[in-house]
């Protein structure tokens, strides 16, 4: 399972949570920095991820697209990189049985 961060979040979390969750990407590590929702919403399906946002908009996307990509929207407004890493490690498990169940499109944390 990997996980792609929207362009709100830090490229450090690719990273710092690369011992839980390899393989991470960032968009702007993939050089679409400011591309628009639905150029995410496609790079998430291409690579295989989850999109890891703060967005609504992609909660929104998941609810009348469905899945692929699955959301996991981030709902800490603002905060410290450091506190969504603690975020994602302590719900690492959730994270998992979100991406390996097949009916729900998204999973909110906060």
């Amino acid at each position: 399972m990997r996980l792609l961060f929207d362009e709100q979040l830090s490229e450090e979390l690719v990273q710092s949570l690369a011992d839980v969750f390899p393989g991470c990407l960032h968009i702007r590590l993939l050089g679409a920095g400011g591309s628009a929702d639905a150029a995410v919403w496609q790079l998430a399906r291409e690579h295989n991820c989850l999109l890891v946002t703060k967005d609504e908009d992609f909660h929104r996307l998941s609810v009348l697209r469905g899945a692929p990509p699955k959301v996991v929207w981030l709902r800490l407004g603002n905060c410290a990189t450091e506190d969504v890493a603690r975020l994602l490690r302590q719900r690492a498990d959730d994270i998992r049985r979100f991406e390996a169940q097949g009916e729900e499109t998204f999973l909110e944390l906060g």
